[in-house]
């Protein structure tokens, strides 16, 4: 495929500028994307899909230059072919008066969640993800009325926000239901009222996204939406994305944020430039390093070591998590992105409200929090009213009959996000295909193991670590297992009931 900077995906000028400062040949192979287009090909590339509508959504990617006037990417749609790759919408800038005169403003609906997600929580959480967490608790007609004069849909997929909202400002007080609400005050502003304002928040964002994904459908005739940008982590919209966009299916990369750029980059490498054959459709992300085996001297106070359990560890730890221990699980590579997929994860059983509590207590998260459960590919549709995603990036709601059995993974509005996990999935498959012999239930607990504020751990040492500084009831590290001194060692009951 031959760039064509007319597409405006191609940066042209910055890349002749750095190309003349390299040597022959490496410049003449230089090729600069812009950050949208980086983020639309990571996923696109390995969706599977010849042709489909490519939608990026986040704070601001690059410089849109003279093909779109000033201003940078915010809301990108592109038409997604094996052989070309043509953006065919772009969010423009408005006009907006000031004390020094008219000047363009270009607003961003990645900018307008956090804004407002400043408003919402208190410092110390992380705003976006806590924000939709919290929706679930509130009644989004109390101000979503208010929101939409803020926010504006348009004809060809339009959306105007008026400024400041748009913007990185979460200083300007904004003035609803005799509130000024600003990210200084929030922690002074009632949780209920606070949960009113992110359900509003949250629904106003996903009717803005599905208005775009809409107009793209009606523009690209795609039976496939992939999509991307900081925006595509919230999985709520995700979900409805699904639903109500007028695609059949919906493609999110492992690592949709900025991170899975890097992605989109070596793969456009590796595909257009080199001519290699796409990779298959991925159904797990552990791209990054092994853990590494547990040092012997690494055995904390308070724990114990089983060493060489070999496939011995999955139907023991299977029976700790049945007897609703909290487990620590590191095995194989490190997944990419954001998600625990199975790989550095902490692992309970989804049946008991209990246990929720517990590990939000343990993590130091906000109550209102949910927890997402990894089921067995082939039984998702059995619990959920869609297949869920193997990246956790999508929720679905919980079929209402079987809700009540894992209340641990429901949301108080009963969704969950719901990560499938494949045959060929190297981590999590037989521990759950363990898990649901011993319980009847085909899925479990899946949340990140690291502590508040930290990334997913890397290393055995560090699973180690953080293991006795939470206070887990056990550690799976390759064929080790750690025992806190105060669960039973079970290998003798595996062995008796199998």
């Amino acid at each position: 495929m031959r760039p064509n900077p007319a597409a405006g995906w191609w940066l042209a000028e910055e890349r002749d500028e750095l190309a003349a400062l390299l040597p022959t040949p490496l410049g003449e192979h230089l090729r600069l994307l812009s950050h949208h287009t980086a983020h639309v090909l990571s996923g696109y590339l390995l969706s599977g899909h010849e042709h489909a509508a490519g939608l990026v959504i986040d704070a601001g990617g690059s410089s849109l230059g003279s093909d779109f006037g000033p201003g940078r990417e915010r809301i990108t749609g592109y038409d997604l072919r094996h052989d070309r790759i043509d953006r065919l919408h772009q969010g423009m800038p408005t006009v907006v008066p000031s004390p020094a005169g008219p000047r363009r403003v270009h607003s961003s609906l990645g900018h307008f969640y956090r804004n407002l997600a400043r408003r919402v929580i208190p410092p110390g959480d992380e705003p976006e993800g806590s924000m939709m967490a919290l929706a679930a608790f509130g009644d989004p007609q109390r101000y979503a009325a208010q929101l939409r004069d803020l926010v504006r849909l348009g004809d060809d997929g339009e959306v105007r926000i008026d400024h400041p909202w748009g913007s990185a400002d979460s200083s300007t007080p904004l003035l609803l239901g005799g509130r000024a609400w600003t990210a200084d005050n929030v922690a002074e502003q009632p949780e209920h009222e606070r949960a009113d304002l992110a359900a509003a928040v949250q629904e106003v964002f996903a009717e803005s996204v599905i208005h775009i994904a809409r107009h793209l459908q009606r523009l690209t005739r795609a039976s496939a939406l992939v999509f991307s940008g900081g925006c595509a982590l919230n999985s709520h919209l995700n979900g409805q994305l699904a639903a109500d966009s007028g695609f059949d299916t919906l493609f999110v990369a492992p690592a949709p944020h900025d991170a899975g750029t890097a992605v989109g980059a070596a793969l456009y490498g590796w595909h257009y430039q080199l001519g290699q054959e796409r990779l298959p459709v991925p159904t797990d992300a552990a791209w990054g390093p092994h853990a590494g085996a547990v040092p012997t001297t690494a055995v904390p106070t308070g724990y114990r070591a089983l060493t060489g359990l070999g496939r011995g560890l999955e139907p023991t730890v299977a029976a700790l998590l049945a007897e609703q221990h909290i487990v620590g699980w590191v095995q194989g590579p490190l997944e990419f992105g954001p998600r625990a997929l199975g790989h550095r994860s902490i692992l309970a059983h989804p049946g008991h409200t209990a246990t929720r509590d517990r590990l939000n207590a343990i993590k130091k998260r906000a109550t209102y929090r949910p927890f997402a459960p990894a089921v067995l590919a082939e039984h998702a549709a059995e619990w959920f009213m869609s297949g869920g995603d193997p990246f956790m990036n999508r929720v679905a709601h919980v079929r209402r009959c079987r809700a009540d059995r894992i209340p641990a993974v429901t949301h108080h509005d009963g969704t969950a996000r719901v990560q499938s996990v494949a045959a060929d999935h190297q981590g999590l498959r037989e521990l759950l295909e363990q898990f649901h012999e011993r319980t009847g239930l085909p899925l479990l607990l899946n949340t990140s193991f690291n502590r508040k504020g930290t990334p997913i751990l890397r290393t055995a040492e560090q699973a180690v670590a953080a293991a006795a500084d939470l206070g887990l009831d056990a550690l799976a590290v390759g064929d080790t297992l750690l025992l806190a001194d105060h669960v039973s060692d079970l290998r003798a009951t595996v062995l008796l009931t199998r």
